[in-house]
């Protein structure tokens, strides 16, 4: 049964629903395309197995109608296990996020294990999103790395469908969230000689609405498809059209620079996007990344939007603060299987606690909570969390201009600037991981406990687990400056709380 959702994007597919099709495994759902494409795929009907590489709470509250198993790709019989009784499995795995020289030999290994074990397994079909690129000509490492799991695929037993798309443009896209930031940042580009390259960007809801067209099309299984938006543009009119977009003046003049490192390098410093991502997307600028064949055109017939349609979608979806997967879901690429406060042998190292008795209720004090970090900043002092941010982000970290995802709440998972929610308990608690660079592990906590009557304690505490001198040395060189920020911070807290 088709459940009749008017938000669903393929409601204009020329395909149908197919309750022929079996339970249907999409890998890599907790990042950002298959963060997107699980929703659209429960509400046309289908039956759904998603696949991540930790447990977490979080899973099931997402998607309580789908069946969530645990499985690293890296692993060949978690993946066996995790594809038992499958009939297709949507493959949205790549490791760009380990950085240019590692994510190459980790991408081909996690494909051969899912290759395998989907032939063990008798899966019928496989559908795998890859890169876009001439490989007629030296690709990057990144677009080699697409190539070379297309490959991986192509040479099973299990017929494959492969779509290589280029730029995708969408809310909370790594590619968009880079074009807004500098866009709205910098008045006068200089342009590199390699941004007058050509490329196909596409949007989001084109990329989602050809992945559900081609599982209901069996005759897109063991083929390859191009997938790209209405128009072929370079790099510098991308940004000249977001810029009217904007409705912002932009100078553009020819740069005697065109170092890629050098660029990627400044793209991360003045976007949330990280020097690994950067590098890794920017490396490809290099090379035309065009449609070279339309049959999928042909078979999926819709009318693809154009790249400032994209644009114009993603920064409505962001103004409506409606962005329902993002990037830093799936960065640092290890996330998901960091050690949790609950996990670490004996009691945190140090320990710093501030705390204040209040009558406000514990709802308007935890919707203070939640609102610290990204644009609101951090209530007080919200320079010294920058420039901590700041020297992290110079030395290659995350940063606080990741921002968050959503400014209206938080759920396991989502990042907060340098942090990452481990645990939310509306009302009560909220966990957070660091993942900033420091010299052991970190979580901030923030709590609200029931005292008598009407009367809550709002507490703050910083935990620390570190071995070794200097690990001890940044303990108590940062530990000055704790009343300083949590002190004041909790306090802020309770007077930006309602009654």
């Amino acid at each position: 049964m088709v459940l009749n959702n008017p938000e669903q994007i393929g409601d204009d597919l020329p395909t149908r629903f197919r309750p022929d099709l079996g339970t249907v495994l999409v890998a890599g759902a907790t990042g950002y395309i298959g963060g997107r494409l699980v929703p659209e795929l429960i509400g046309r009907g289908y039956k759904l197995r998603v696949m991540a590489r930790a447990e977490s709470p979080e899973h099931a509250e997402r998607w309580p109608d789908a069946e969530v198993v645990v499985a690293d790709a890296l692993d060949e019989d978690q993946v066996s296990e995790a594809l038992e009784g499958i009939d297709t499995a949507y493959y949205l795995i790549h490791s760009m996020l380990v950085g240019p020289r590692r994510f190459e030999d980790t991408d081909t290994l996690a494909a051969r294990n899912f290759r395998t074990a989907a032939e063990k397994r008798g899966v019928k079909r496989i559908i795998y999103l890859g890169g876009l690129g001439d490989t007629a000509t030296t690709l990057s490492t990144h677009l080699a790395s697409r190539s070379k799991v297309a490959d991986e695929f192509a040479r099973g037993r299990v017929p494959t469908t492969i779509l290589r798309a280029a730029i995708i443009i969408g809310s909370g896209s790594a590619s968009y969230e880079m074009i807004n930031h500098l866009v709205r940042k910098i008045p006068l580009f200089l342009v590199p000689a390699w941004a007058k390259t050509k490329c196909q960007p596409i949007g989001l809801r084109d990329v989602l609405k050809i992945l559900m067209g081609a599982l209901e099309l069996p005759e897109t299984a063991g083929r390859t498809f191009d997938i790209g938006g209405a128009d072929i543009l370079t790099y510098e009119k991308m940004l000249q059209t977001h810029a009217q977009v904007l409705g912002k003046k932009r100078v553009f003049l020819p740069s005697p620079i065109s170092n890629i490192g050098f660029y990627s390098y400044i793209t991360s410093l003045l976007t949330p996007i990280p020097a690994a991502i950067t590098w890794c997307l920017m490396e490809s600028v290099t090379h035309d990344v065009i449609c070279q064949e339309h049959d999928i055109e042909t078979l999926i017939p819709f009318r693809r939007i154009t790249c400032k349609e994209a644009l114009v979608l993603a920064l409505s979806r962001e103004e409506q603060d409606a962005v329902s997967t993002r990037w830093s879901d799936s960065y640092p690429p290890d996330y998901e299987l960091a050690i949790k406060l609950s996990e670490i042998e004996g009691a945190p190292t140090y320990t710093s606690s501030y705390s204040l008795v209040t009558s406000k209720s514990a709802r308007s004090l935890f919707e203070s909570i939640t609102k610290i970090g990204g644009k609101e900043g951090w209530f007080h002092s919200t320079f010294l969390w920058r420039l901590r941010g700041a020297i992290d982000r110079l030395l290659r970290g995350v940063g606080t201009t990741r921002g968050r995802r959503s400014a209206k709440g938080l759920r396991v998972n989502d990042v907060v600037d340098f942090w990452r929610v481990e645990e939310v308990s509306y009302h009560r608690q909220l966990l957070l991981r660091a993942e900033m660079k420091v010299p052991g592990y970190a979580w901030l906590e923030f709590r609200v406990d029931p005292i008598s009557g009407e009367k809550n304690r709002l507490s703050v505490n910083a935990y620390y687990k570190t071995k070794g001198l200097w690990g001890r040395t940044y303990w108590y060189i940062f530990l000055p400056f704790h009343h300083f920020i949590f002190d004041d911070l909790i306090k802020q807290i309770e007077r930006r709380s309602g009654s």
